[in-house]
């Protein structure tokens, strides 16, 4: 051979329809020089090498339509142009991507041929292109290559640009429903459909979804007194704008209540059962750093639940699970929360971790004091101690949702005008009207999360992508239009 090389000549990312497929490919123009006269199976070595270093190619089925149809190709001979589309393939998978479409086809020039493959995002692809090229050069000349750092380079960029999980679950949804995607941004930003059949997200918020409905749930003295004018079950309570204007509040509401910014979201900055004067009026400081004000309101006796309220129905329902640790007359409180709670790999900062971790912070002072302990303090053996009482929808229970609760939930969305809304209530039992249990909602949130409903630490995991999909293109639509390319 006097030309041994792969050569990727040009590169083009097609977002839409094209001569391939409709999905979003990148076509590269890939020149193998000599090697057009060395199939795989003339290279000596180079199937085991590809093989050991990937072994997971086993399940490429190719042209034979079964498992190790690929590998099976391989020995029998087939060109690196082919084999780079399978490669790069399956880096991509091996960095968390989904698999996708393949193609290589020869061009009228030897040795040059078109290699098309699936592209989720063009940065990513590109990446396990060229480390894919990297790769097969090194099988054939028998050099080592460091296919780990690879993959975990291609991680980066996944983990860097890929879509967060709450998009990620509907645009996944939606090319099962054959409904073309297309990223707007780097960011969350995604179109689905075409033309005037298209439809944006940004995360679990929709092109419906109104700045002023969004700003309505943000205001949580305005959300609660529209929902009370409709007979939606709410906790009585008032803004408030001192420390001791907080205390008089909850005098005047009766305690234990709860604290938190009247424009917050996602429960930031939410101090619940508080009872003492000193307690109150130190939340009332840490919950003004979290929003423009703040708000009292009576404390309800219950577990804390999140509903998804997508349209007019509620499609999915968690119940949060308090921590707690056991003391065994050795470790403190803190080392307790290190050792048995924050090592648990379902808790994390990252939104794919469906725990929250227990954090050191004034809400624990709080929690602890209740029960006459520090973070420094030693609990007697088997003593339980409760450490975080929110911040954790661990199990589903959609299945157990009461009709007069699941209308109470779907009513508050439509008050606010949130086409799709989480809604956080508390109850002693979901499965009883509030009226019966004394429950109430206490928070409408735009743009709710999806990772509890996805990854819910007990319980199935609920179909919340394909229902936002139904949501926004209902009765089987595709959001396409005709196209023609000229």
């Amino acid at each position: 051979m006097t030309k041994k090389y792969i050569e990727i000549k040009d590169l083009k990312m097609i977002k839409g329809p094209s001569m391939w497929t409709y999905m979003p490919i990148i076509e590269a123009l890939v020149d193998i020089h000599d090697l057009e006269d060395y199939p795989s199976n003339l290279l000596p070595g180079f199937t085991d090498r590809l093989v050991a270093w990937l072994p997971s190619l086993i399940e490429h089925h190719c042209n034979y339509e079964e498992r190790g149809g690929f590998v099976r190709r391989l020995h029998e001979g087939t060109w690196p142009a082919h084999i780079l589309e399978h490669v790069t393939l399956e880096l991509q998978n091996l960095a968390g991507m989904p698999g996708g479409y393949g193609r290589a086809r020869e061009t009228s020039q030897r040795g040059v041929y078109k290699v098309v493959v699936r592209a989720w995002h063009e940065e990513i692809t590109k990446k396990a292109l060229f480390h894919a090229r990297d790769l097969l050069m090194a099988a054939i000349e028998d050099r080592p290559f460091d296919v780990p750092q690879a993959v975990s380079e291609i991680e980066e960029l996944v983990d860097s640009l890929y879509l967060g999980p709450s998009t990620a679950c509907i645009v996944n949804a939606a090319r099962d429903r054959d409904i073309p995607t297309h990223r707007l941004t780097e960011g969350n930003l995604v179109q689905l459909g075409y033309g005037c059949k298209q439809r944006r997200i940004w995360t679990a918020e929709t092109d419906q979804t109104s700045a002023i409905a969004e700003g309505i749930s943000r205001d949580k003295d305005l959300t609660k007194s529209l929902l009370a004018s409709c007979g939606v079950q709410v906790p009585e309570g008032r803004m408030v704008d001192s420390p001791s204007d907080a205390w008089a509040a909850a005098q005047d509401i009766g305690v234990p209540v709860v604290v938190k910014p009247y424009d917050g979201n996602h429960a930031r900055g939410v101090f619940t059962n508080l009872t003492s004067q000193d307690e109150i009026e130190k939340a009332y400081v840490n919950a003004l750093r979290q929003g423009s004000g703040v708000m009292v309101e009576r404390y309800i006796d219950g577990d804390e639940h999140r509903l998804l309220v997508v349209g007019r129905k509620v499609v999915a329902a968690s119940k949060g699970e308090s921590a707690w640790v056991t003391g065994d007359g050795r470790r403190t409180v803190r080392q307790l929360i290190d050792e048995e709670l924050n090592t648990d790999p379902r808790r994390g900062d990252a939104e794919l971790q469906p725990l929250s971790p227990v954090y050191f912070d004034h809400l624990l002072d709080i929690t602890l004091a209740k029960q006459q302990l520090e973070l420094d303090a030693v609990p007697a053996a088997g003593q339980e101690v409760l450490v975080q009482r929110s911040g954790n929808m661990a199990f589903e229970v959609t299945h157990l949702i009461h009709p007069e609760v699941a209308h109470q939930a779907t009513l508050a969305a439509r008050v606010v005008g949130l086409d799709i809304a989480g809604i956080d209530l508390v109850t002693t039992d979901i499965s009883k009207p509030l009226e019966e249990t004394g429950g109430a909602i206490v928070e409408v949130n735009a743009g709710p999360g999806l990772i509890m409903h996805l990854k819910p630490a007990i319980g199935t995991p609920q179909p919340v992508g394909q229902a936002i999909v139904e949501h926004l293109f209902p009765n089987g639509d595709q959001g396409r239009i005709p196209i023609v390319g000229v």
